[in-house]
């Protein structure tokens, strides 16, 4: 009988030892630090009241927000999450950045994580993308389209073998992928890094988990959205 709590106690220790790294959450409650991590903005990005919380609107044209962190840095394996909403504009828009700084340069590599919309009409698709070191890799599928204007939870995610993204918790695309780590960098919201493909529409928050999420471990939509 005694040997039952004991092995309890064992089994509780090797999980807690196991335990993955926490997520880090990016709300837009001020746009000089996101994420406890100070920012800088370009442009006049809003931030925008929802029911809930704020949000940060970009215009398309000029708005950025840039931050001084890779949150996924070194990370083997890895989900970033997001609750968007498109509000149309042109037809390829990069709303986030993770760019690796190559340590000898200073200056950003070609390593990098994109996350993209292309609007059509009054349509939708998402595009995730991944790029390294032996490693290239676009999710992409224009058939599947969403309605603009409205929010939505977008996801990618990386297990070790499977790149993946999702639109509420649906599989949008999946591939093989070969990665590597990436380095310590920063990132941009709203724009790619280099100011070019500017997003039209609203950002509500960001998550960044170094580990794979199954679609019911997602971010839940917020309340009142939609």
């Amino acid at each position: 009988m005694r040997l039952v709590p004991a092995l309890f106690s064992v089994g509780l220790l090797l999980v807690t030892q196991g335990c993955a790294a926490p997520s880090a959450l990016w709300n837009f409650d001020r746009l000089d630090k996101i994420g406890g991590v100070s920012a800088r903005v370009e442009g006049a990005p809003k931030q925008i009241d929802t029911p809930a919380g704020k949000a940060v609107q970009f215009d398309g044209a000029k708005d950025a927000l840039f931050v001084d962190t890779h949150p996924l840095a070194g990370a083997e394996t890895w989900t970033i999450e997001a609750v968007i909403r498109p509000d149309g504009g042109a037809f390829e828009q990069r709303w986030l950045h993770l760019a690796e700084i190559d340590p000898k340069t200073g200056q950003d590599s070609a390593t990098r994580f994109l996350f993209e919309i292309r609007v059509k009409d009054d349509r939708w698709y998402l595009d995730a993308f991944t790029t390294g070191e032996g490693y290239k890799v676009t999710l992409i599928d224009p058939s599947k389209t969403f309605a603009l204007g409205r929010w939505y939870r977008v996801a990618m995610s990386y297990d070790g073998k499977s790149f993946k993204s999702y639109v509420d918790g649906v599989e949008q695309a999946e591939s093989p992928l070969a990665f590597k780590p990436q380095g310590q960098g920063h990132s941009s919201i709203g724009v790619r890094m280099n100011r070019v493909n500017y997003y039209h529409g609203a950002i509500l928050k960001l998550r960044f988990t170094p580990y794979a999420l199954s679609p019911d471990a997602f971010e839940a939509m917020p309340q009142g959205l939609n």
